[in-house]
């Protein structure tokens, strides 16, 4: 193995790494107010508004992400009516087709969990809210709200982890993230198995960095955690 070839190969790589969370963080961010509005449909009850947002969950979970890509990537160009509108200048960008793709497919997933979480909070505690007068927003704010997110941040702490290693499906449309990187430098030193296992290891250290973070998190927003098994005990 050619370590000299994995160390050199690193300043490129952390370029690459560097496009890489700027991709996750701009569609995690975007997918995440997009499962907001999802969410508030599926949980409406009403059909017109449950029907599309359940088709949109169905359709993004229900399909490989790959193939998401592609149809962004290359479908979209197809049509005139995307060609010469203003988006076109956008669209036929790798970077901003994979940022819609992701965008979406997160969406998806997230507005699931979102859904889960909303639900698990026991129904007893919201009629309590109701009987003492809350208003609907602020039985949201102070009860559904704080409850939900306990609930649903480890899950949503995996999506963001799903998201790190999803994101090197955007090298097959081009763009250098840390994958695409590593491929480029593959095929100019024919050491693939010293590049890819320096992208490997960059990835492994993005993850766990970003695992140590989300459990913090969990930790910050969870009484229990913060309490500790001691606490309880006393209790």
């Amino acid at each position: 193995m050619n370590v000299q070839v994995m160390i050199e190969a690193i300043p490129a790589l952390l370029g690459g790494a560097v496009l890489t969370l700027q991709l996750v963080a701009v569609a995690s961010f975007i997918g995440f107010l997009l499962a907001l509005g999802v969410t508030a449909m599926r949980l409406s009850g009403r059909i017109w508004l449950v029907a599309p947002s359940y088709a949109y969950v169905f359709f993004l979970r229900g399909t490989p992400l790959l193939v998401q890509i592609y149809l962004v990537y290359y479908g979209l160009s197809q049509f005139p009516e995307i060609r010469n509108s203003v988006l076109w200048p956008f669209l036929r960008e790798p970077w901003w087709c994979a940022l819609v793709a992701f965008s979406l497919n997160t969406s998806a997933y997230v507005s699931e969990v979102m859904r889960g979480a909303i639900t698990a909070v026991p129904v007893g505690q919201i009629e309590a809210a109701k009987a003492v007068g809350m208003s609907s927003l602020k039985r949201f704010t102070k009860v559904i709200a704080p409850q939900a997110m306990q609930i649903g941040l480890p899950a949503y702490s995996n999506e963001i982890i799903l998201m790190v290693k999803a994101s090197s499906l955007a090298s097959t449309v081009t763009l250098l993230d840390l994958t695409g990187v590593a491929r480029s430098l593959a095929s100019e030193t024919y050491l693939p198995v010293e590049v890819l296992g320096m992208a490997g290891i960059i990835y492994l250290i993005l993850n766990f960095t970003l695992t140590r973070i989300l459990r913090g998190l969990e930790w910050f927003v969870s009484p229990r955690q913060k309490s500790g098994p001691g606490t309880l005990a006393k209790a």
